[in-house]
């Protein structure tokens, strides 16, 4: 590779060093976050189609940038390795001078000089050289770090494994509780439901259950717990957007369905609800904090020989 080419790479890198290049791509994932909660808040909650388009939206700049954060990662890699070592140039070879001839006294300082020109062009090639193996090693390294999505993947695939389950992936559209539990319940065999209709029998159950639930429910910008107002709003929102459901829905879920839920996450134990006043098998769902940044998220569950 040439001066000019690891030149031309470095500046496309930004001068990438590891600490960097490391700075850069948490930057840009901070920036982004930042937007992706702008608009979740902005999005709005009464018009499903619309908010369907946000959400929709926000899955799509998430999963652009982290593919051109890959992208970008493994072309510098692979651009780097892939250059030949260049070979230290040998000494420049002067031809004999005669110091009886006066002509090639003359000559002499000029092949010096150029001699010079050339030292300074072989250090700086070996600069570059050293540049270009200290961009190939941090990136090397650099895609050795496991992010915290991928420790939490592995973190409830190992427990998952354990029971002899694996992870089935469910669409993150908001809806993601409701069409976890949906593909729970079709793999027990149990009567299925549309997402509409898990959303509108949670929402009169979360209603007629509102002395019970309302002193865990807070508000999300003050903390403070909801007044009345904002409890049937809460409901409105429940069966009419895709806001995304926690535990005061699942909590109705089990209990409007009568089966006993259990949701797996990556620290922890998992949680377990209407286990004592059902019984038998749980419908098994999964909890992740950071596989997408836009928020978290619920994933069902199949036999580990179905996967």
């Amino acid at each position: 590779m040439s001066c000019e080419a690891i030149s031309e790479l470095e500046a496309r890198l930004g001068e990438a060093t590891l600490e960097d290049v490391a700075s850069r791509h948490r930057r840009e994932r901070k920036e982004l976050q930042a937007k992706l909660q702008a608009m979740k808040k902005n999005a709005p909650k009464n018009n499903k189609s619309k908010r369907k388009e946000f959400l929709e939206e926000m899955a799509r700049l998430e999963g652009e940038l982290e593919q051109r954060q890959k992208t970008e990662l493994q072309d510098a890699t692979a651009a780097v390795a892939a250059a030949p070592a260049a070979s230290e140039p040998a000494a420049e070879k002067l031809p004999a001078v005669d110091s009886g001839n006066e002509e090639e006294d003359v000559v002499q300082p000029t092949q010096q000089r150029v001699s010079k020109a050339q030292k300074r062009r072989n250090k700086k090639e070996k600069e570059a050289r050293e540049r270009a193996q200290e961009i190939h090693q941090a990136m090397q390294d650099a895609a050795k770090v496991l992010s915290p999505k991928q420790i939490e993947l592995q973190q409830i695939t190992d427990k998952l494994q354990d029971r002899q389950l694996a992870l089935h992936m469910i669409l993150s559209d908001g809806d993601c509780l409701y069409n976890a539990i949906r593909h729970q319940l079709h793999q027990h065999a149990l009567p299925e439901h549309s997402v509409q209709e898990l959303r509108t029998e949670t929402a009169n159950y979360v209603r007629a259950h509102k002395d019970d639930l309302i002193c865990y429910m807070t508000h999300p910008d003050t903390g403070d717990l909801l007044t009345d107002e904002q409890f049937e709003a809460y409901c409105q929102d429940i069966a009419n957007t895709h806001a995304w459901g926690g535990h005061i829905e699942l909590k109705a879920l089990s209990s409007l369905l009568r089966v006993p839920i259990e949701v797996i996450q990556a620290e922890g134990p998992s949680t377990q609800l209407g286990q004592e006043e059902f019984g038998g098998a749980p419908l098994v769902v999964c909890y992740h904090r950071h596989i997408y940044q836009l928020g978290a998220h619920y994933n069902s569950t199949i036999p580990l020989e179905e996967e």
